[in-house]
């Protein structure tokens, strides 16, 4: 099967004092239709830089530097601003962590609606208003009709969050970006936002990157997993594999920490020291700073061990599963 996405060695930098800092750092990685793939790591880690670059929004002067982001056989990483204006919102929609990126305070909700549809198909203002109503519907507005006439500052956070999901939904496209998309909202609605997620890849083939710190999210929702340490994909595979039998520590580390019903009233495990800075990232494997398994190996940067669909960057990875 030919991936619908796939990014190859792709380097994303920001120039500072005089040198490029690399925030995405050779990440390679693919996307099937129909599929999610949960992009998993601590704050700082390159994920929404990830999801930057592949939809053509880093700002100058950060670029991307170098490496191929192939989406359904064209490199997006060369494409015109006018050839991704025009796949944006259409083919690829992206779904910002903070919804204010999204939604313009000074027009309506049912404007800004119709606008996005006007922008890539010719259609008429009453069935450009009815699709905005049923979008927001489908995401759980109260009242859509009238909540259409409403400004952005008349919802709330999580109303605001809604709004744009609805918005990246309302072409339907082949992949859809989610950075962080739940966050803000309450776990009835975060549920609903899932399944709703859950039914666009079955219903109509639709990839899905979702970008998150929420183990928990991941594991109800993803096909496979990828988690980025220091701007690098540390690990990758299918979700039941790698929560169950992860090999990087870092991976490990991280399930480790999500509070576990089985262990009531014990503390919490933590992963020792904080992430790098990237003008300060070590030499060889990011991690080893905080890693107990690092020797004087691990100065030197480790490749990709294990097969095309799972593997690890690790020179001393776990073999047992996790109990």
């Amino acid at each position: 099967m030919t991936a619908l996405l796939d990014v190859r060695d792709l380097v994303t930098v920001f120039p500072s004092g005089g040198r490029d800092l690399r925030a995405v750092d050779e990440v390679s990685f693919s996307v099937n239709r129909g599929e999610v793939l949960g992009l998993v790591g601590e704050s700082g880690s390159g994920k929404s830089v990830t999801g930057f670059s592949l939809m053509g929004l880093v700002d100058a002067p950060g670029r991307i530097a170098s490496g191929q982001i192939l989406f359904d056989g064209d490199d997006l990483a060369k494409a015109s601003p006018e050839a991704m204006r025009s796949l944006r919102g259409r083919r690829i929609a992206m779904v910002f962590q903070d919804p204010m990126m999204t939604l313009n305070p000074v027009l309506r909700i049912g404007t800004q609606m119709t606008e996005t549809l006007h922008a890539h198909e010719r259609i008429g203002k009453p069935e450009a208003r009815a699709r905005a109503r049923d979008a927001l519907a489908q995401v759980g507005i109260p009242s859509p009709e009238e909540r259409l006439d409403a400004y952005p500052h008349e919802f709330s956070g999580g109303m605001r969050q809604r709004v744009a999901i609805a918005i990246a939904l309302l072409h339907r496209p082949d992949l859809i970006i989610a950075d962080e998309p739940t966050t803000a909202l309450d776990v009835t609605i975060q549920s609903q936002i899932i399944s709703e997620f859950q039914a666009l890849t079955e219903r109509q083939g639709t990839a899905v990157i979702w970008i998150t710190h929420d183990l928990a999210i991941v594991s109800g929702l993803a096909d496979r997993i990828a988690v980025m340490y220091g701007g690098r994909i540390v690990e990758t595979g299918p979700i039941a594999e790698v929560l169950t039998a992860p090999k990087h520590p870092y991976t490990r580390g991280l399930i480790r920490s999500v509070p576990s019903e089985n262990s009531r009233g014990a503390r919490l495990a933590q992963i020792p020291g904080v992430t790098p800075s990237l003008a300060h990232m070590p030499q060889g494997c990011a991690f080893r700073s905080r890693c107990q398994r690092a020797d004087a190996a691990c100065a030197q940067r480790p490749g990709a061990y294990g097969s095309d669909s799972c593997w690890h960057r690790c020179f001393h990875p776990h073999e047992e599963a996790l109990t």
